[in-house]
């Protein structure tokens, strides 16, 4: 069985390549990768392919997923928890297999939203360049202890737990808000409605899935309530953040720090090198003049251990789909 690797990058072949060898053991699994994000212009790619496996900025319309369908595909393996970018309702009329990695490794994206709090609060970013250059002066690195701040997790999933025991174990005040609380959560916080989390929060990090009702959830209004001075952390979808809406707030000084791992126009932006291109994204460019804005490019994942079991799992989802098992990670439509 040929199986279309769509986006891949030389990291996504070691893993894969490691894992096929572990999991697929016995199955004639056979990965063709392609540099190229999967869309109605690059599906024909998929040619004698019984499956693709896509990522998060791959185009999951039903034009694409009809073309794939006329090719012969029958499986769509994401490996990345969210499936917004796949028309279910069109998947399901193809009668395609859909499943995703659900979990993997949530320390790993915990991990990294710590670090983006840490640098953007301690300037370690800007120290580390000065210091290069011989400039030991402090002025402009003034921080804040953490340790007695309060954090707001919204979305307390497997992901925003990790954050919330992190910050816990720092000696903050932490709060959750999430439509469907975890039990676990309790012994680490107190759940809160999200207007009391944002208006209390020193800090308000993002770990909810991008559905229609989480869509731009930080906009103008929310901003309002967030507390002045207060620092953004998203490490979850691009599109829960207006960004027009946090560029007025950070103008405005209403918002102190924004820090991000992810944007909503990231599609054309992340997982490339377009350091001798011009950026013609605009916000993008107006978010990088704020000298209290720090972004990353999507790597909150981006660990040994992360990617050891997005492919693992990966691999697992095929060979139930392959051998026609039912698979506890298929999406279903809806």
């Amino acid at each position: 069985m040929q199986i279309a690797v769509f986006s891949a990058r030389p990291y996504d072949r070691r893993f894969l390549e490691e894992a096929n060898q572990r999991e697929g053991a016995g199955q004639d699994f056979q990965f063709v990768y392609f540099d190229a994000a999967l869309d109605v212009h690059t599906a024909a790619l998929a040619q004698d392919c019984a499956a693709v496996c896509v990522f998060v900025n791959d185009r999951l319309d039903a034009p694409v997923l009809q073309a794939l369908h006329a090719l012969g595909v029958r499986a769509v393996l994401l490996r990345c928890a969210g499936f917004n970018n796949v028309d279910l309702a069109s998947a399901h009329a193809l009668g395609l297999f859909v499943a995703r990695v659900p979990a993997y490794s949530p320390e790993a994206v915990a991990e990294h939203a710590l670090a983006l709090v840490m640098t953007l609060n301690r300037h370690t970013h800007r120290a580390y360049n000065r210091v290069r250059e011989g400039n030991f002066m402090l002025d402009g690195l003034l921080g804040r202890t953490l340790h007695g701040k309060t954090v707001g997790i919204v979305g307390t999933g497997k992901i925003g737990l990790a954050t919330a025991r992190i910050f816990r174990g720092m000696g903050c005040t932490v709060l959750g808000h999430d439509p469907y609380p975890s039990r676990a959560f309790a012994e680490i916080g107190a759940k809160v409605e999200l207007d009391e989390l944002l208006s209390r929060s020193d800090i308000v990090s993002l770990h909810c899935p991008l559905t229609p009702d989480t869509q731009h959830l930080i906009d103008d209004a929310s901003l309002a309530r967030m507390k002045p001075g207060a620092m953004l952390v998203n490490t979850s979808r691009g599109g829960l953040v207006d960004t027009q809406a946090v560029i007025r707030a950070l103008k405005s000084r209403r918002l102190g720090h924004l820090a991000i791992d992810v944007y909503e126009q990231e599609s054309a932006l992340f997982f490339q090198d377009l350091s001798g291109e011009i950026i013609d994204d605009e916000a993008f460019q107006r978010l990088m003049t704020f000298p209290n804005v720090l972004v990353t490019g999507h790597q909150g994942f981006f660990t040994v251990e992360a990617l050891q079991e997005i492919s693992a799992i990966t691999l697992g989802n095929l060979a139930d789909f392959a051998a026609g098992r039912e698979c506890g990670n298929r999406v279903a439509a809806g």
